[in-house]
């Protein structure tokens, strides 16, 4: 195998595949990533059986081959070569990366030994990347990091005709986003829980464009760009989300999101890590209030338009940042019922509704 290739393109492309690589993997050549050259095209892939990446970028092809190269290694090489073309040959059991007056040999792997990656399962949609991927960044803050329950680790995709929603939940607070899209079949309806690491990779890895998503035989596959994605699905089994983000608050208190999150950070700098906020609503105020351990105590005022009785109100701060961060409108709408219940963050409603749901548990108040 033989092939040149743009410096920048080919450490872009190893970057991006390399990411799926595993940090313990079951077999050594799972570590590696598989380059296939032919006619003009370089494509990488990598794959750990539970999920696989996959790129092409053109590329002077000179001998058409395959060859399996460590993964780890070669997207360093790659980031730190000058920038002029790349040649990249094998001979024997190396190969032999060139660039300018830099030159590497690496030793391959069996590539007879590497697993076949999973096919693209069929199309059911696809999204603008956009949204794609701020939907994406709403809702995995709320998905829990706990691997011993992997339901908590995955997002829920619910999908209905031309609506999609998005969900999470570890236990203590739950988000949700829904968006509109454009679905291959009229009416179509599918559900799915997705690992939400992957689906935070793949819409960090977006340049725009359209997302295409697939979905078949307990795998689910996304596409942008001429990159694709797939990975295995966990079980289908999750909460009834719907039924926990009732729009039924007696209380309800509308902010400017900015400096409600602004004065949080503030007064959350003499408190310990994680530490509990407290907000006390009255008549065209809320008061911020965090600390009084051994460090000090902090206390700020923003505006708030209040609806209801009055109502004193803690948080776990980093929770409630998560939520507020999500929301994409200059105001944000806090729809209580008592300190004791959680309550739902949403973006001021116009008249389409709200699109981003975020319900968090309150914490019980202390003297």
């Amino acid at each position: 195998m033989k092939f040149r290739v743009n410096r920048d393109v080919l450490a872009d492309a190893v970057a991006w595949v390399a990411r799926v690589l595993p940090n313990r993997p079951a077999i050594p050549v799972l570590s590696g990533l598989l380059l296939e050259a032919d006619d003009g095209d370089l494509v990488l892939s990598a794959f750990d059986y539970d999920v696989s990446a996959r790129v092409s970028i053109d590329a002077v092809v000179a001998e058409p081959g395959r060859v399996l190269i460590p993964g780890r290694i070669l997207a360093e090489i790659t980031r730190s070569l000058p920038g002029e073309v790349v040649e990249v040959l094998t001979s024997g059991s190396e190969a032999v990366l060139t660039c300018g007056s830099a030159e590497f040999g690496l030793l391959t792997m069996p590539v007879e030994d590497f697993p076949s990656l999973p096919e693209m399962p069929p199309k059911i949609g696809a999204v603008g990347g956009v949204v794609f991927a701020s939907a994406v960044g709403q809702v995995a803050p709320a998905a829990s990091r706990d691997e011993s329950l992997p339901m908590l680790t995955g997002i829920r995709v619910d999908i209905s005709g031309d609506d999609v929603t998005m969900a999470a939940t570890d236990r203590y607070r739950i988000a949700a986003r829904e968006f509109g899209w454009r679905p291959e079949t009229a009416g179509a309806t599918a559900a799915a829980m997705v690992p939400a690491r992957v689906l935070v990779d793949v819409a960090r890895s977006l340049r725009g464009g359209e997302v295409s998503v697939a979905l078949g035989d307990g795998v689910a596959g996304f596409e942008s760009v001429g990159r694709a994605t797939t990975v295995r699905l966990l079980d289908e089994q999750f909460i009834d989300y719907r039924s926990r983000l009732t729009d039924d608050w007696s209380i309800r208190a509308d902010l400017p999101v900015a400096p409600f999150i602004d004065a949080i950070k503030r007064v959350t700098l003499v408190a310990e890590r994680n530490t509990a906020v407290r907000l006390s609503f009255g008549q065209g105020q809320v008061l911020i209030q965090a600390g009084g351990g051994d460090i000090g105590r902090g206390a700020e005022v923003v505006d708030a338009e209040l609806s209801g009785d009055d109502i004193q109100i803690a948080f776990q701060s980093q929770f409630l940042l998560d939520g507020l961060s999500g929301v994409e409108t200059e105001l944000v709408r806090l729809n209580m019922e008592s300190p004791s219940r959680p309550a739902l963050i949403t973006e001021v409603p116009g008249d389409a509704g709200p699109s981003f749901r975020y319900l968090v548990m309150s914490l019980r108040l202390t003297t």
